[in-house]
């Protein structure tokens, strides 16, 4: 079998470590790989690179596109990026993925039989990073949901169901709340979900879903979520299965690949040969099943299992009655490399194909719809009085029949017929349209816009409303 190329960064406290014990075990089960050794994080940060990654780290990644990551430590303070989202984004890597196995009794827990994938998009939503303080007291983040972006992370999610002999996918949106955003996410998931008849499917509202995950996490298989609610949750999944400590990571794009563990660099403990590298080697263990390496993944894997039902534990995980031998990390790699060909006996043993990397699919854009504008929201900063107050004023700024309609702060309708108890910010939604919701001309968005300023008002921002073949874009106003 000719090597394959890969970039591998030792990283930071427990980070060289770990990634000797993770590399020694990989080496003596027969793992082809040609390893180009790169330097991240804090002494590069230190150095004076936002990213915390150099130049020619770039350049190896470019060359082998499969990346083995060590834990980091970003300084505090200011002005340092997160190397995280750095790559994510840079290299595209737009599907998260986390598998949560429990392995009781070995590793306490209170779900000895929950073994899940969640599967995590990536790049935007909130993550974005699209943040604006817009007045005194109200600061803005945006939440961006994509067409292609809801498309690729879903159907990652089902092509891996299927490639590992999962049953079923489900999807956790909050759409009865943001029916536009987590709307498209369901949307999209419901019309991708129809492709694969073989496998189950399901939707459930973000909040639920989360409360029978932590309850009852053995009741899921994959599951597939927008960022924030991924983030959340797969750490919450980690930590029931019985130790964050065991939990691997892959970050999967179309170009390109990282592998690591969920834990930090723990700097409190470097340098003492305490870690557990179990994360880091299990992630190695699905970066072989992505190049190709099935059957290496395999023995590794099959080899970490009958060393942790052995009772051969480091500390985090180690039980008095449960647990055989204190380790360290370097005795932990060694019980691995020891216990190489052969098989849990308690444990369920693990099986990859030979064909389980999966095959990256385009994206189908969405039919061109016909937009048509037809009005705009018009956001203030304005203090001086109450809503009645500013609709009063307002309503004598229009254009032709562009005119204001409604008014929200914080969401809540303040104007027309609002509530006197309702508590209001500086932060003011002023939507104009006109009556009979005609099409409306740019030309007479700025110049509703110029008067709004010389009437003596602050506009701190201005959406557009539009509708796509006849359907609103925007959030309607109840009340």
């Amino acid at each position: 079998m000719a090597k394959t190329p890969i970039t591998v960064a030792y990283g930071d406290g427990i980070g060289p470590e770990i990634m000797s014990a993770t590399l020694r075990v990989l080496e003596a089960a027969g793992a082809e790989l040609d390893i180009e050794t790169v330097e991240i994080g804090e002494k590069v940060y230190k150095r004076g690179v936002d990213t915390g990654m150099d130049p020619g780290a770039w350049d190896s990644l470019r060359r082998t596109r499969v990346f083995l990551k060590a834990p980091i430590t970003t300084p505090q303070g200011g002005g340092y990026k997160s190397l995280n989202v750095t790559m994510r984004k840079a290299l595209n890597l737009y599907a998260n993925v986390r598998p949560t196995i429990a392995y009781s009794p070995f590793v306490e827990t209170k779900h000895p039989t929950m073994d899940l994938v969640i599967i995590r998009e990536n790049e935007e939503d909130l993550y974005a990073g699209i943040e604006h303080r817009q007045t005194n007291q109200v600061y803005q983040c945006l939440k961006l949901i994509t067409q292609p972006g809801s498309e690729r992370v879903i159907r990652y999610a089902f092509d891996y169901a299927r490639a590992n002999g999962r049953k079923k996918v489900t999807c956790f949106v909050k759409d009865n709340i943001m029916k536009l955003t987590d709307g498209l996410f369901h949307k999209v998931f419901d019309q991708i979900a129809a492709e694969y008849p073989d496998l189950q499917h399901e939707t459930l509202i973000v909040d639920i879903g989360a409360a029978r995950l932590a309850n009852t996490p053995e009741r899921f298989d994959v599951v597939v979520m927008p960022n924030l609610y991924g983030d959340i949750l797969s750490d919450v999944t980690a930590e029931i299965s019985g130790s964050v400590g065991l939990a691997p990571s892959a970050n999967i794009g179309d170009g390109f690949a990282m592998f690591e563990a969920i834990h930090g660099s723990a700097p409190d403990i470097a340098g003492q040969n305490v870690a557990n590298p179990s994360g880091l080697l299990l992630a190695s263990v699905m970066m072989l099943v992505h190049i190709g390496q099935a059957s290496v993944a395999e023995r590794v894997h099959q080899a970490w299992l009958r060393t942790i039902e052995d009772g051969v534990h480091t500390r985090d995980i180690f039980r008095e009655g449960v647990s055989n031998q204190l380790v360290g990390t370097t005795e932990f790699a060694d019980a691995v490399i020891a216990r190489l060909g052969q098989q849990p006996k308690v444990l369920k043993p693990v099986s990859y194909r030979e064909d389980a990397a999966i095959a990256h699919r385009a994206w189908h854009p969405a039919p061109k719809a016909n937009k048509q504008l037809v009005g705009v929201d018009v956001f203030l900063d304005w203090q001086p009085g109450s809503p009645n107050d500013l609709g009063e004023q307002l309503s004598t700024v229009r254009v032709g029949d562009l005119r204001l309609e409604v008014m929200t702060n914080r969401g809540i309708k303040v104007w027309p017929n609002g509530l006197p108890e309702t508590f209001c910010t500086d932060h003011w939604r002023c939507r104009f349209r006109k009556p009979d919701g005609a099409s409306v001309e740019r030309s007479e968005v700025v110049e509703l816009q110029r008067r709004i300023v010389e009437a003596g008002f602050d506009v701190i921002k201005t959406e557009n409303l539009y509708t796509f073949d006849g359907v609103p874009g925007f959030s309607a106003v109840h009340g």
